[in-house]
């Protein structure tokens, strides 16, 4: 069932969709050369909490840290720990802070150092295919039409789109109807309203789209052990067209390396 949101319920996701978003901006200096996921994690955690809201994915699920950190072939939940970062490094970093009892829900792909040209391609495409796919969250449109923006730019780039993991509906719980597919036909599924709040954050392969679950029962890694990028925000249906939770008025939230894609 989904949960549609008052005007003062979106109202009140604004604030934990600013922390969310905020978080990248904090960690944006760190992600460098040498730094490990766990001390990522860290500087994540103080920051939630300092602005008076709590990490949404610590303790989800049995899960035990506040960020999910996957680097180059891992797809989506990869956990923090010892890893250190080397130069040509690509990471996704996910995060979720909840405050005035909603939650917000982002993602960004960060470069670590210089990166090859391959790498960078596969996550400018990313970025843009999650553009895309904002761009039709229209009252009216379909989420059949956030998929087929999202497939059909990714697919026509050379690159292919990971199905198992899908956005979702935010609010009072992390994770609320309805699933939102990053591929479909137009004009198909769910119509979109005002008072929806959906994610979007499409994941993008460089090879195949099939995936496996590691032993520790989190990390997803590619089967072909190519690349993944991922983005995502937290999105608003309103009367006047999609407006993005996490994100901030500076976009001091993106990535240096497509702060030029708009």
């Amino acid at each position: 069932m989904i949960k549609f949101k008052t005007k003062q319920d979106i109202e009140q996701m604004r604030e934990p969709g600013w922390i969310t978003a905020m978080v990248f901006a904090q960690l944006k200096p760190y992600i460098q050369p040498g730094i490990t996921t766990r001390e990522l994690d860290r500087i994540a955690e103080k920051f939630i909490r300092k602005h008076g809201a709590t990490p949404s994915f610590k303790g989800y699920m049995g899960f035990r840290h506040t960020l999910c950190t996957s680097v180059n072939n891992q797809v989506v939940h990869g956990i923090p720990g010892h890893l250190r970062l080397k130069a040509g490094d690509i990471i996704s970093v996910d995060v979720g802070a909840f405050k005035n009892g909603f939650h917000g829900d982002a993602t960004r792909t960060f470069a670590v150092g210089k990166i090859s040209e391959e790498a960078r391609k596969l996550v400018r495409v990313t970025y843009k295919s999650t553009l895309l796919g904002t761009e039709q969250c229209q009252w009216g449109n379909r989420l059949g039409d956030v998929g087929h923006a999202i497939q059909s730019y990714a697919e026509s780039n050379g690159y292919s789109v990971v199905r198992e993991y899908i956005g979702h509906g935010v609010g009072r719980r992390l994770h609320e109807d309805p699933e939102v597919l990053h591929f479909g036909k137009p004009g198909r599924g769910i119509t979109l309203e005002p008072g929806m709040v959906i994610t979007v954050e499409p994941i993008l392969n460089a090879g195949k789209r099939y995936c496996n679950t590691l032993k520790d029962g989190w990390t997803v890694v590619t089967q072909d052990r190519k690349w993944s990028a991922q983005f995502e925000n937290t999105i608003a249906i309103t009367e006047n067209g999609p407006e993005v939770l996490t994100a901030t008025e500076d976009r001091s939230d993106i990535p240096d390396l497509v702060k030029d894609i708009l």
